[in-house]
């Protein structure tokens, strides 16, 4: 069950002329008759699962839909046709599959390009139009213009996909800067960019309908906060990670909280601060992926639970509440247990976890992605910082409001799985430091100070003695590397030098692009999505743009529109 916050009515008082609201509607899956109505009264665009909506000023507002809390759709308006669009804070790129190619109306370029994903693959031009989104229209948008495709997304009533994160992750901008350019900045960069004086953040609440009890109205907005939860103004900022420049909506846990228990979760990102996570929040992922031992501690308790190795899930009785929450800080934010279980559509007597065990899966990235399983419970809002008086962003941050009253979730639960509530109470873990991700201090004993100070005033002189042993050593080391090199005379190379490791993939960043660096780079867009979904689980995608799934590297085409596609690249799991 969730709450609503009170309203700061008076710190929020003033309108904002950019300010823009995508409204939710609840859409369980409609019949193929259902139909999209477009702006400025022009001709309708069928289409079988989403239907717009008109908001209650009148307007033709844009609706924002979901197909069984699995994702989120919402209307934008290319070229003056009206496309649902999968909203994804977890890439940054445009991308629309039209009913015909090209798209009416537009520019396109003879700059193509195959990107390809763990499940599924599209293929087109970098094309330019007018995009309208939340009320908020940029001229000369870059996008890509899709001739073939196969994305799990498509079946799902959504046309393409909107990117909602930052410029260094996109791939068009990336294609258009090999081109000396700089118009292929992402929509929110080029709507920000229209009135530096205003906010420069989108917010949401992902609504759930698969919860009856469940009252949260789904949201989306671009520099305004909804009514009904302007109180996380006042919530702490989570920096992101890194705090500059971040490539990611990223940030660092301090704790996983169990019923009876906290875990402080630990990193394998080099620089991370000890007893630290990072963690991606991506609208664009239906379920959640941890380390095995988080899954484990999660769901290992539960009686009768098992994991099941062919779904790669935990499989819980129904009646079995799990309760967890995540604290970020001194600030803690339970999750909706119904979201956690959900059941299976082919066995209602057994349920799913959706908090998948899958080590490794941000790469040297991130240590875990959380997907609307979880963002279900909060208010977000994703800010990509002020510009200054200077025009530069300042640092990008994130806002949470909880939306979960967590006994009242356990009353919830059991009213729809059976069973007694339980009285659920979270104690914040010991969090010292600024902020989350901030430094750590411990006090110290008086006799380790005396030690301490004791070897200080003895370091000086430690230090100048281990100096000169180390001259000595390498003194020693270089002249039997001198003598062996003469004695062998001239080394000469191997014909063919052997490689610990594959050579990484090409990175589709505009960093790797620009200074032709190899990397992999991970890049969630989409999951694959089935009909007997949410028992199966949705595999997230790794980009690897510019590579067959074989590996071997793709051309980025510069033919005409005309030409045909490149092989389609096989699926990646």
């Amino acid at each position: 069950m969730r709450f609503y916050a009170l309203p700061l009515w008076l710190v929020l008082s003033v309108p904002l002329s950019y300010a823009a609201t995508v409204p939710f509607t609840r859409h369980r899956y409609p019949d193929a008759s259902a139909q999209l109505r477009r702006r400025s009264g022009r001709a309708s665009y069928s289409r079988p699962v989403v239907d717009a909506a008109t908001d209650s000023d009148g307007s033709n507002e844009s609706s924002l839909s979901t197909v069984r809390d699995l994702l989120y759709i919402a209307n934008a308006t290319i070229a003056g046709t009206v496309y649902p669009l999968q909203i994804d804070t977890g890439s940054s790129d445009l991308w629309v599959k039209g009913a015909s190619f090209p798209l009416s109306n537009t520019t396109l370029t003879s700059q193509a390009y195959n990107v390809t994903y763990g499940i599924g693959w599209a293929y087109g031009n970098v094309s330019y139009a007018t995009v309208e989104f939340a009320g908020v229209e940029v001229q000369n948008q870059a996008f890509m213009d899709i001739k073939v495709a196969n994305n799990p997304a498509l079946s799902y009533g959504a046309d393409g996909i909107l990117g909602l994160g930052f410029d260094s992750l996109s791939t068009v901008d990336a294609l258009v800067n090999m081109t000396d350019a700089s118009t292929g900045r992402t929509f929110l960069y080029n709507a920000f960019a229209k009135d530096k004086s205003e906010p420069n953040f989108i917010s949401f609440t992902l609504e759930d309908t698969e919860d009856s009890y469940d009252s949260v109205q789904g949201y989306f907005s671009i520099g305004e906060y909804n009514p009904s939860y302007t109180a996380v103004a006042n919530s702490s900022k989570i920096s992101t990670w890194p705090e500059t420049a971040p490539t990611r909506w990223s940030i660092l846990l301090d704790y996983l909280l169990l019923k009876d228990s906290a875990l402080m979760p630990t990193s394998v990102i080099s620089g991370v601060p000890s007893g630290k996570a990072v963690i991606v929040l991506d609208s664009g992922t239906s379920y959640s992926y941890v380390p095995t031992d988080i899954a484990q501690a999660i769901y290992g308790q539960v009686s009768d639970a098992s994991f099941d190795e062919d779904l790669g899930q935990w499989i819980v009785p129904c009646d079995a509440e799990v309760d967890i929450a995540l604290q970020f800080g001194n600030h803690v934010y339970p999750i909706s247990p119904l979201d956690i279980t959900p059941k299976d559509s082919s066995n209602s007597s057994r349920c799913a976890g959706t908090i998948m065990p899958a080590d490794g899966i941000g790469g040297t990235e991130f240590d875990w992605l959380i997907g609307d399983n979880i963002l279900r419970s909060v208010y977000a809002v994703y800010d990509f910082g002020d510009y200054d008086s200077a025009g530069k962003l300042g640092n990008p941050y994130i806002q949470l409001l909880s939306l979960v009253d967590a006994d009242q979730a356990s009353i919830d639960f059991h009213k729809t799985r059976g069973g007694s509530a339980q009285n659920i109470t979270y104690n914040s873990a010991n969090v010292t430091g600024a902020t989350s991700g901030g430094s750590t201090s411990v006090d110290l004993s008086d006799k380790l100070v005396n030690t301490l100070n004791t070897v200080g005033n003895f370091l000086p002189a430690i230090l100048a003695l281990m100096a000169l042993n180390t001259l000595l050593l390498l003194g020693l080391i270089g002249g039997a590397i001198w003598w062996i090199l003469r004695k062998r005379g001239r080394s000469r190379a191997r014909r063919n030098p052997g490689r610990a490791e594959p050579m990484p993939m090409n990175t589709m960043s505009t960093v790797g692009l620009m200074n032709s660096r190899e990397s992999h780079s991970y890049q969630p867009v989409s999951m694959a999505l089935t009909d007997d979904m949410p028992f199966t689980p949705p595999t997230p995608a790794f980009t690897q743009p510019g590579f067959e799934g074989g590996g071997s590297r793709l051309r980025v085409s510069t033919a005409s529109s005309s030409a045909s596609p490149i092989e389609r690249p096989k699926s990646v799991a």
